[in-house]
């Protein structure tokens, strides 16, 4: 059985080309096999003690833990926030087919 644990992660961007480009460097350097890009979310935070209503655009990322670290770090590399948010969950479970694509076109 495959003990590779996958990963779905979300990366808020502040507009949909930054989004591009943040998801075309995570796959051209293996560290996501996808990302999809939902061109408009409304987020409402706190930040620095002040309510912030602001559009955003979220990037959706499917990997494999343990590149994790990798991706968080490739992610602040290319961000404009001082804070981007690069959160993952697990995937508990998929289709073989996908999940064997997603080894196929990521690092080892």
């Amino acid at each position: 059985m495959n003990e590779t644990r996958y990963i779905i992660i979300f990366i808020t961007a502040s507009s949909g080309e930054e989004a591009v480009k943040i998801g075309k460097t995570l796959v051209e350097d293996k560290l996501a096999a996808c990302a999809n890009i939902v061109p408009e979310i409304r987020s409402i935070f706190n930040w620095r003690g002040k309510i912030c209503d602001e559009n955003e655009v979220l990037l959706i990322a499917k990997s494999k833990e343990s590149l994790f670290q990798q991706i968080k770090e490739r992610v602040i590399e290319l961000h404009s926030y001082d804070v981007p948010e690069i959160i993952a969950i697990t995937i508990h479970s998929g289709s073989e087919d996908y999940l064997s694509w997603i080894d196929e076109v990521t690092k080892n």
